[in-house]
């Protein structure tokens, strides 16, 4: 009997909980009204020391009546059990499926008590992909989610979901009930048109319009939530009463906030989650500075809400809104940069800081803090990181028939060093350099592209400056060229799409498996090229017609020689 198995992809490091752990995921989510192009995009980074960049494939399927699946959790590889295989599953390609519904995540843990479930079968990365492979629209997928987890327990801690479809955007926070209860407790709320969200390992729905059967239902009236486009809050029936029941809230339905109640910010919320969320929002508008203060740590608790309220269960009260309109339309451009931001023309800019000398590295080793005589010191989360298995923009075309509209932006590695290849969403197998399988975390493969750009990163670490620009333009011109190609590839796929789908999904997975080989062949040669221009401490330039090149020693910048001289005095003085 056929079986799908949801095989371990790795662990994957995250949490926020109460603690100043290091937090993994960045997430970026833009309406269709706030893009340049009318499409709908979220991002996601799938940040973890012990991830393999790699990207996954699911093939469509048509499945036997009774036909069960296998579910492994995807971080840990533990298996949980069986479900009931759905009769027919869908294309899916990475976080996206061939009806252009794309899924992302970040981990808010969210308090201890809720994190354990006994006999749960669903963690959070089946959830996506199970999901992925059932569900065609965003509305679909959070139906999806409900059913799942409500059949077969929630086995994962606090999660937020960007999900997406090529006219919805929304943002959907759950958490798990703990032991002796099955299922979770959740919110989604759907960004309106023309604004941008983001969520990054701090919960980040607070109050919600409660059900009134016109703009908010609860999970009851799921049948009125599919028909009915105006509806943009929907929740489970008893996300406010199992509050009360654990001695979590009091006061008002009205008042109540899912991120204050089952996940309330702290410093490491604010610092290294919502900190990510800053970033983005503080790129496209216009106003954030009054919020720099609280995504530095500096928390407020005022006596009352916002609305005048008594604040009875002590909530945040200087919290950033759960999502903002741009100045100016986003681009998919902007999207590759802002994963890409190490807080530069901020105060807190990590090229600039002590920790970057000498040669300006915005990358900070972990631990993420540390001591010095018992004071608690840390270094800043960004959104681009190391650590870093994959990461993407997937991007929806809402004027485009589904198979081609959908592309994942798809990129291993640190962003910073990282090429967004198109993946279209329809293709029916991965690019080799990236299929799931080839090389892994302890497997070194040559032609493996998470190796190959591993190499890249890791050179240009050593001596950022003088590397990594000559690094960040080869990138730009990939990417650009890319967009540009894309129109032509649309439409040659347009004009087969017309005549045989078939044909126009076979010609896009020839070009999105051709160009992520062929990306990554052109990498490891220009790893091997820069180190030949910058080995030793050199930068080499050839010469036309001579067998040596020009050789310049960059050596350390001014600021850094400063400090030697201050830290050691006369020792390394040149006596005359």
């Amino acid at each position: 009997m056929r079986k799908i198995i949801l095989t371990v992809i790795a662990t994957i490091f995250f949490g926020v909980g109460f603690h100043f752990t290091a937090n993994a995921c960045t997430n970026y989510l833009i309406t269709k009204g706030a893009s340049a192009d009318g499409s709908t995009m979220i991002s996601y980074s799938a940040d973890s020391h012990v991830l393999y960049g790699e990207l996954y494939h699911w093939p469509a399927g048509i499945w036997p009546e009774g036909t069960m699946m296998d579910v492994v959790e995807w971080d840990s590889g533990k298996y949980l059990g069986k479900i009931k295989q759905a009769r027919q599953t869908y294309n899916v390609v990475g976080n996206i499926n061939e009806y252009q519904l794309a899924i992302g995540e970040t981990t808010f843990t969210g308090l201890e008590i809720l994190e354990s479930q006994e006999g749960s079968l669903i963690d959070y990365g089946s959830l996506i992909y199970i999901t992925l492979q059932r569900a065609k629209t965003a509305r679909e997928a959070i139906k999806v989610f409900h059913e799942l987890t409500s059949t077969y327990g929630y086995h994962s801690t606090g999660e937020s979901f960007s999900i997406a479809d090529p006219n919805e955007v929304w943002i959907l926070e759950m958490i798990g009930k703990g032991n002796g209860y099955k299922g979770a407790v959740w919110v989604a709320r759907m960004v309106p048109d023309g604004y941008v969200s983001a969520h990054a390992n701090q919960a980040r729905i607070t109050t919600f319009p409660l059900a009134d059967g016109k703009i908010s239902v609860t999970e009851k009236d799921f049948d009125k939530f599919m028909k009915n486009s105006a509806i943009t809050t929907i929740y489970s029936n008893d996300v406010i009463t199992f509050a009360r029941e654990k001695g979590l809230f009091k006061g008002e339905d009205k008042n109540f906030s899912f991120s204050d109640t089952y996940n309330p910010v702290d410093f490491g919320g604010a610092r290294f989650c919502e900190m990510r969320v800053w970033t983005m929002f503080n790129r496209v508008t216009t106003g954030m500075d009054q919020y720099f203060d609280y995504v530095k740590g500096k928390i407020r608790h005022d006596d009352k809400l916002a609305n005048g309220d008594v604040n009875e269960n002590r909530y945040a009260t200087n919290r950033m809104p759960l999502w903002i309109k741009p100045d100016k339309k986003v681009k998919l451009e902007d999207m590759f940069e802002f994963m890409r931001d190490h807080l530069q023309g901020t105060e807190l800019d990590m090229s600039k800081d002590f920790g970057a000398e000498p040669f300006g590295l915005p990358i900070r080793w972990r631990p993420l803090t540390w001591e010095v005589d018992g004071v608690t010191y840390c270094h800043e989360r960004v959104t681009v990181t190391q650590q870093t298995g994959f990461s993407f923009i997937a991007q929806m075309r809402s004027w485009l028939p589904n198979p081609i509209g959908g592309i994942l932006w798809f990129g291993v590695d640190d962003a910073s060093c990282s090429i967004y290849m198109p993946m279209y969403c329809s293709i029916t197998k991965a690019p080799y350099s990236i299929e799931r399988g080839h090389g892994a975390m302890m497997t070194w493969s040559d032609d493996a592209a998470f190796w190959v750009f591993n190499q890249v990163s890791n050179f240009a670490y050593t001596r950022w400056n003088i590397i990594y620009p000559e690094i960040l333009e080869k990138i730009h011109n990939y990417e650009q060229e890319f967009i540009i190609n894309t129109s032509t590839i649309d439409t040659k796929a347009l004009a087969l799409f017309k005549e045989n789908p078939e044909s126009a999904i076979n010609y896009l997975t020839d070009y999105s498996t051709r160009l992520g080989d062929k990306v990554t062949d052109d990498w490891r040669h220009f790893y091997r090229y820069l180190f030949m221009k910058y080995m030793d401490g050199n930068k080499k330039t050839p010469i036309d017609g001579e067998m040596n090149p020009k050789v310049e020693w960059p050596g350390y910048p001014e600021k850094w020689r400063r400090k030697v001289v201050e830290e050691t005095g006369d020792q390394f003085k040149v006596i005359e």
